[in-house]
């Protein structure tokens, strides 16, 4: 690919538009997670008795193992929303770049 295909590329509002939506959209998901995690971590650090309480009273499943599977499956569900938007929207976007740029070539 030569400097002039990759500054074409760059300069394009369609690249620029796909970037700037891809790069907000990655960026919002991950703060979410890290929020997530991070208060799970915090909850633990500052209230362990309350995860570490029994589910029943006579069994031996504490709180905090159901929260931990929900925020693994939390995960799950962030993923599985992130690559719907890019199939539909990001992909979209791609080709509509790559038939501008197969028509100015």
């Amino acid at each position: 690919m030569t400097k002039e295909t990759v500054n074409e590329i760059k300069n394009n509002p369609k690249y620029q538009e796909l970037v700037t939506k891809r790069s907000k959209f990655g960026w919002t998901l991950s703060i979410i997670i890290l929020v997530v995690y991070y208060a799970f971590i915090l909850f633990i650090a500052f209230s362990p008795e309350t995860l570490g309480t029994k589910i029943s009273p006579d069994g031996m499943m504490t709180w905090g193992i159901p929260v931990g599977i929900a925020i693994i499956i939390f995960a799950f569900t962030l993923t599985g929303i992130y690559v719907k938007r890019a199939n539909s929207e990001f992909d979209g976007l791609l080709n509509d770049l790559k038939a501008d740029l197969k028509g100015v070539n």
